[in-house]
């Protein structure tokens, strides 16, 4: 039997993949494919705009840290151009191969720009940042790497953080199981989303780790299919 009790520590392929750049375009695709599906590009589009509809500035600064192959900015970059909002975009991601893809695909986006860079070490503070967002990243870390990261997120927002992530359960588990035999093609992919889960979180440990970070206001919501929506506003 699955342990669901607490995060398991067992590293994702992806963390440390070494296969070519193809492979890693269709293990991505896989990936888009169970967001888009399972409504996970919605969530952060939705808390992210109710973040920047709460202020009135003429352009905003978004930087999206894990942003592998760019799908979220390019999908925050169109619905920013239906609402006519003005954006600059950056992502931020350690995979240099997902960078190549991100740029390629992002040609009609002048409003995109891709570091390859360590957030932590990086400084932000002339890019004028107003809210870091990151989605599905988060659970790669273990909890003291959580509540780094996200106080160094809300260190480099002047407006706020959004984090989509999973919610760690038996149900999410063997419902993707079943989900990926249908829609999933990669075996790295099926074997990375079910150890994702096992990765993720509850809702008292999000909450835990809310509490260790200062100067912010939060909410925590779940959101369908399993997933966490944790917004912290700068105060």
């Amino acid at each position: 039997m699955v342990d669901f009790t607490q995060r398991s520590s067992e590293v994702e392929i992806m963390d440390t993949f070494l296969g070519t750049t193809n492979e890693l375009e269709t293990i991505l695709q896989d990936i888009n494919r169970v967001n888009r599906l399972l409504g996970g590009y919605s969530i952060t589009l939705g808390s992210v705009f109710e973040l920047l509809e709460k202020n009135n500035k003429e352009s905003y600064t978004i930087l999206d840290m894990g942003c592998a192959e760019g799908t979220m900015l390019r999908k925050l970059a169109l619905a920013a151009r239906k609402k006519n909002v003005k954006l600059k975009l950056i992502g931020v991601d350690f995979n240099e191969q997902g960078l190549q893809l991100a740029k390629q695909y992002s040609s009609d986006y002048p409003e995109i720009s891709y570091l390859n860079t360590d957030i932590l070490k990086t400084d932000f503070s002339e890019w004028n940042v107003d809210v870091v967002m990151t989605t599905l990243t988060l659970h790669h870390f273990t909890d003291e790497g959580v509540i780094k990261f996200v106080n160094r997120f809300v260190d480099i927002a002047k407006l706020g953080v959004v984090i989509n992530d999973l919610e760690r359960s038996p149900v999410a588990y063997y419902l993707f199981k079943t989900f990926s035999l249908f829609f999933i093609r990669t075996e790295i992919a099926k074997k990375d989303g079910l150890l994702s889960i096992r990765r993720a979180f509850k809702k008292e440990e999000l909450q835990h780790f809310a509490s260790q970070v200062s100067n912010v206001s939060h909410y925590i919501k779940w959101k369908w299919a399993f997933r966490y929506v944790w917004v912290l506003k700068k105060k």
